[in-house]
């Protein structure tokens, strides 16, 4: 590629990294305002949750066009195709973390017109969102930068919202067995805190891209790769 290509290239890749971030920006924003829902029992939040996800995924099909149209017009080879590969995984995963923002707030909707009355403390699932809230963030910084030491420490630190998570489902066991009443809105809760933990999920996800574009090995469903990643680092 010679260098007016290269630059319109590296142009072009600016211009839908930016576009990546924005779409992560709004994510963000959906979780964070669906667990306020949750904790606050705000209707209105989850509604506008709902809206954005429309947003979202009007993102996702913009993005996916502009990686297919730059795939087809620069036929870009080695390192170049990783990145438009994992752009496009990326923005999927993404999408994704819009969806469970969804469900929560669906779930959170559903709550409040079922007239829940909820004594159990969100502690954890407060910190659960924060700290996917924070993989996100970092996951998208990592990315922006291919940031390799950065997308290693995302995968590293999924093990504490797990943690959460499974702290938050023995409060549920205790708060069910105390009065069977709260069977049903604690259901609901189950899925709330999974949907996060999902969150979680697609952050370290994206980070496993990063690792792929900068070293070319995919860490994905591979600890062994992974540590040796890790160990170079």
């Amino acid at each position: 590629m010679d260098k007016h290509l290269s630059t319109q290239f590296d142009a072009e890749i600016s211009a839908i990294t930016t576009r990546v971030l924005e779409m992560g920006g709004l994510v963000e924003s959906q979780i964070a305002q669906a667990v306020y829902a949750v904790r606050h029992f705000d209707a209105e939040a989850a509604r506008g949750v709902m809206l954005t996800e429309k947003r979202v995924n009007q993102l996702e099909v913009e993005i996916d066009a502009d990686v297919a149209q730059i795939i087809a017009k620069r036929q870009p080879t080695a390192r170049d195709l990783r990145l438009m590969l994992a752009i496009s995984k990326t923005i999927t995963n993404l999408e994704r973390v819009g969806d469970e923002a969804d469900r929560i707030a669906r779930m959170a909707r559903d709550l409040i017109e079922a007239g829940a009355n909820l004594s159990i403390s969100f502690n954890e699932i407060i910190r659960e969102s924060d700290l996917a809230v924070a993989q996100i963030r970092k996951a998208l910084d990592a990315f922006a930068r291919l940031d390799e030491r950065a997308a290693v420490d995302i995968v590293t630190a999924d093990s504490a919202i797990d943690a959460e998570f499974d702290s938050f489902m023995r409060k549920l066991i205790t708060y069910v067995m105390e009065d069977p009443r709260n069977i049903s809105a604690s259901l609901d809760m189950v899925f709330i805190a999974k949907a996060i933990e999902r969150i979680g999920d697609h952050a370290k996800n994206i980070a496993e891209f990063v690792i792929y574009v900068v070293r070319g090995t995919d860490v994905r469903h591979n600890k062994e790769a992974f540590n040796e990643v890790a160990g170079t680092l």
